[in-house]
């Protein structure tokens, strides 16, 4: 564009003025004035700039644009235009004797100043010194763009790496939540193994359906609402195979379920730790699930029993994990309320739905 507005001019006052030519001295006089600042663009945008912007050679970078802009200063006061000289002699100046006979000798005026025709302008001028500020306004416009580029592709690089971050961590609590979940469900067959034989090969059987679920499911990012609840329902079913009367075990599922989808297995943590820690094989214990969907979210609550004896893996390897991976997935777009009384064990979970 810089280039191109002397022809813009020339063509625009061609046009206006018929008599004016085209004349492509002028075009050539105006470029090689531009030339300097294109050289000195090129060289500070690939050489010095990246000093101070990549390097941080602050010392080197301004020592180098400091003689620059001396030589530059140089160049530009070789290069002035000098002062066309007056030809002839200077004009004559009207005497008036007259008038200065009437003054006396100490109020009689010092003669002008003289002029000089070979006289030539100052070292630095005007000229001299716009062109410089126009020079270090161009360096600095440059840093600034190269500063804004450079952040900019920080700032992918950095949310490159957050993302990349975030599936690490998601895949790592996956592979620990799935031992830990087959780990349980191994031990509820082989429990069932020598009591009832047709109820350990049903349970075989739903524990292929959840295998096939964890295994095709269990490594993306959202699955299916109706997936993830029919995954609760089969694991429900096989831990009342397990549990006699005295385990009441209530499961409260939406029947219309909405086209949304929620991460994999992030609820049977806490379904599994009230199974794990609140059931008693001495006293009447229970277990309430509930989930229910609204305004674009679910809100889960699983309340139970507490067993008199205490175990030391309460809030262990899967409760853990779930906060973990809540906090990467939701941030604070979730809620999660734990209350332990004396008596029972209450979770509520309020998370959006994609």
């Amino acid at each position: 564009m810089l280039f191109a507005s002397p022809l813009l001019s020339l063509y625009v006052r061609s046009v206006s003025d018929t008599s004016l030519l085209f004349d492509w001295t002028e075009v050539f006089i105006v470029w090689r004035k531009f030339a300097v600042y294109l050289l000195l663009f090129l060289i500070h945008n690939f050489l010095l700039a990246p000093l101070l912007i990549h390097s941080h050679r602050r010392v080197a970078y301004f020592s180098i644009v400091g003689v620059f802009l001396i030589a530059f200063s140089i160049y530009q006061c070789n290069s002035r235009p000098e002062l066309p000289r007056r030809m002839g002699p200077p004009p004559h100046r009207t005497e008036r004797p007259d008038f200065e006979e009437m003054r006396g000798p100490h109020e009689r005026q010092r003669p002008p100043h003289e002029f000089h025709p070979d006289r030539k302008p100052p070292i630095v001028g005007e000229r001299n010194i716009l062109a410089i500020v126009v020079l270090i306004l161009m360096f600095g416009a440059n840093l600034g763009i190269k500063e804004y580029f450079r952040s900019r592709n920080d700032r992918k690089r950095l949310a490159e790496l957050k993302k990349q971050n975030l599936e690490q961590q998601l895949e790592y609590l996956r592979y620990q939540i799935n031992p830990h979940f087959f780990m349980n469900t191994l031990n509820n067959i082989h429990a069932l193994v020598d009591i009832d034989p047709a109820k350990a090969q049903e349970t075989i059987v739903e524990l292929s359906k959840m295998m096939r679920f964890v295994l095709y499911e269990g490594d993306k990012r959202g699955v299916p609402l109706t997936k993830e609840l029919e995954f609760i329902r089969t694991y429900i079913r096989l831990m009342r195979l397990r549990y006699t009367e005295k385990v009441r075990i209530s499961l409260d599922l939406p029947t219309e379920v909405p086209d949304r989808t929620i991460p994999p297995l992030m609820l049977i943590s806490f379904i599994e730790n009230a199974f794990k820690h609140g059931i008693s094989y001495q006293h009447d214990s229970f277990i309430e699930i509930k989930i229910e969907l609204e305004d674009e979210s679910l809100k889960f609550s699983c309340r139970n029993s507490k067993a008199e004896v205490s175990n030391q893996e309460k809030g262990g390897v899967g409760l853990a994990n779930v906060r973990k991976r809540l906090n990467l997935l939701y941030e604070h777009q979730y809620s999660l309320r734990i209350n332990d009384d004396h008596d029972y064990y209450t979770v509520e979970l309020n998370i959006p739905l994609s």
